[in-house]
């Protein structure tokens, strides 16, 4: 395996370097820890540096066990060359529960700090209360001002360089810009063909912050998932003309759009091809085409708002009827 170089984007006041492209370690359900260890492994030795994971996704400790093994057999050179954002569950997202939130983190992870830590969703719910999928019952209203404060205080005692959101309607990020002290640096949030985001993308543009897209390949196999991009005509057309597949081409798409992005995969093959779309450009009349001829549709439900009694009335009320 080759070692492919992946560019950055500055994040934040502090210019810290985030490379465009994350691992993404969410999957339905969670990966073997022996398979996402190894799969880690192969991902560093081609050219990985920025790995993405949360308390809801168990996949902490595993990743933090392929870091380490990582610099200690040398595939980097040590622990400041590799970039790892986790996020703040729901039931932490309460005043007095996001310091020891992210210590917990950073204790699975076996790190001293985060390079990025994000509210995993704009909503709380029961303190304690872990259980997956959330009840209706245990959602509750987020205290922005308290939360976003002790997100703040995160940074300021050196436990995350940078501080984000994570799944942030335009009306809620607006929020979040009007009571901090310290901005959020990046929005984490679903961003594909399927799902362009142009509104969003517009107003973190204009505030600065960065845009990084997750489910930009569709999610297929997890249970919020969808077909729709991999299917999609107009992205195979311009694959088929350019000897790429579907999947590089959505995702130069958004390389192009200037957002950073966090994908998915554990076969070598399919992140060697991942990291394959820095060495071509897609023509504007692609770009125009992708913009105005794919149907747009969010996909329904997110992994949140799912309970067993199917999608809930949250989930529009969340994104402020931006669906």
């Amino acid at each position: 395996m080759s070692l492919m170089t992946v560019p950055n984007l500055t994040i934040g006041s502090d210019h810290h370097l985030m490379p465009v492209i994350g691992f993404g370690t969410a999957a339905s359900p969670p990966p073997e820890p022996l398979l996402l260890k190894q799969t880690v492994l192969d991902a560093i030795k081609l050219g990985y540096r920025h790995f993405d994971t949360s308390p809801r996704y168990l996949t902490e400790e595993p990743l933090g066990e392929a870091l380490a093994e990582a610099v200690s057999l040398g595939l980097v050179g040590s622990r400041s060359e590799l970039f790892v954002t986790s996020k703040l569950w729901c039931a932490d997202a309460h005043g007095g529960l996001v310091v020891p939130a992210i210590q917990r983190s950073l204790k699975n992870l076996k790190l001293d700090y985060l390079d990025l830590y994000l509210i995993h969703w704009p909503v709380s719910s029961k303190p304690g209360k872990y259980k997956f999928p959330i009840e209706e019952d245990d959602f509750l209203p987020m205290d922005y001002e308290a939360v976003w404060s002790e997100m703040e205080e995160c940074k300021r005692l050196g436990l995350a360089k940078c501080i984000g959101v994570s799944n942030f309607s335009c009306k809620k990020l607006q929020h979040i810009l009007s009571i901090a002290t310290i901005p959020p640096c990046v929005n984490q949030v679903e961003m594909s063909p399927v799902w362009q985001q142009k509104k969003l993308k517009e107003l973190c543009k204009s505030k600065g912050i960065v845009l990084t897209a997750y489910s930009v390949l569709g999610s297929r196999g997890a249970f919020w998932g969808t077909h729709k991009i991999m299917e999609s005509d107009v992205l195979k057309e311009i694959a088929d003309a350019k000897g790429k597949t579907v999947a590089q081409v959505s995702m130069r798409w958004a390389y192009e759009e200037g957002v950073s992005m966090v994908v998915k995969s554990f076969t070598k093959e399919r992140l060697e091809e991942n990291l394959k779309i820095f060495d071509w450009s897609l023509t504007k009349e692609e770009m125009h085409r992708i913009s105005t001829e794919i149907p747009q549709s969010r996909i329904v439900g997110g992994e949140v708002y799912i309970s067993k009694k199917g999608p809930i009335k949250s989930l529009e009320e969340m994104w402020d009827g931006e669906i």
